[in-house]
């Protein structure tokens, strides 16, 4: 019998770290049902963050990660599938969608722009990560979720628009998300479940006045995602302007 308890307890983490991903496609589903830009990150963020706060407390730090990121994944496919099918009805559920997708055509279009401009998209990259971090460290993780979903969403909805122009969507679907965003992602998620854990623990030894644990350091998880986001950068820099050309067939009339 207690052979087997430690399987059974596997089970019902690996249960529990599946069911955001299974979630994330009804939050986009209702959000779009309720409409307005307040419902998505508010149901994505509910689809994550109890399972996020279960693991972390477990000290299932990676299973975390890795629930977070199918998660991620899981709310971009449903945000691009849903744009690609009706850009115009998502348009009024994606916070900053419409604004971002208009830059991102007019950069593929030219070549030019933010996306290829070190001077614009550092100070802007800068000040994503410093609230995402402000956020997710005062809030034991919520407020970074909810910020993660805003911009998971407006990316996604951006590469659904993409795709939904008819030039050629095979492309945009497999382009779209470019390798540097998606070490973003991967960076801002290790971010996200490290920053989440010391108020947790706080709230944990306040109300179990009992409770010692002592988790280990996260210093590799902080100096990884410090590697993906130098990575982000410099890929950023270096191919920026041959994407906008990989992508141009999309626009194409």
């Amino acid at each position: 019998m207690n052979r087997a308890t430690p399987a059974r307890e596997s089970s019902r983490v690996a249960r529990a770290a599946a069911l955001p991903a299974l979630l994330a496609p009804v939050a986009v589903l209702a959000a779009r049902g309720i409409g307005g830009p307040a419902p998505l990150p508010i149901l994505a963020t509910l689809a994550i963050y109890p399972v996020l706060i279960l693991l972390i407390l477990r000290q299932r730090r990676r299973t975390a990660a890795v629930a977070t990121l199918f998660w991620a994944a899981s709310l971009s496919v449903s945000v691009i599938v849903s744009t690609e099918r009706d850009p115009g009805a998502m348009e009024t559920v994606v916070l900053n969608g419409a604004a971002y997708r208009d830059e991102m055509f007019a950069f593929i279009r030219s070549g030019e722009g933010r996306e290829s401009d070190p001077a614009l998209f550092l100070p802007q990259h800068l000040l994503h990560l410093g609230a995402f971090c402000l956020l997710a460290w005062v809030s034991a993780g919520l407020l970074g979720i909810a910020l993660g979903a805003i911009l998971v969403a407006y990316m996604s909805y951006y590469v659904g628009s993409l795709a939904a122009a008819g030039g050629a969507p095979a492309v945009a679907l497999a382009f779209g998300w470019p390798p540097w965003a998606v070490l973003r992602v991967v960076a801002f998620v290790l971010l996200g479940v490290a920053l989440s854990e010391p108020l947790l623990l706080a709230i944990r030894r306040r109300v179990e006045t009992a409770c010692s644990d002592s988790f280990p350091p996260w210093r590799a998880w902080y100096l990884t995602a410090a590697a993906l986001l130098a990575a982000d950068a410099l890929l950023k820099l270096l191919l920026a302007p041959a994407w906008a050309g990989l992508l141009s067939p999309c626009l194409a009339p």
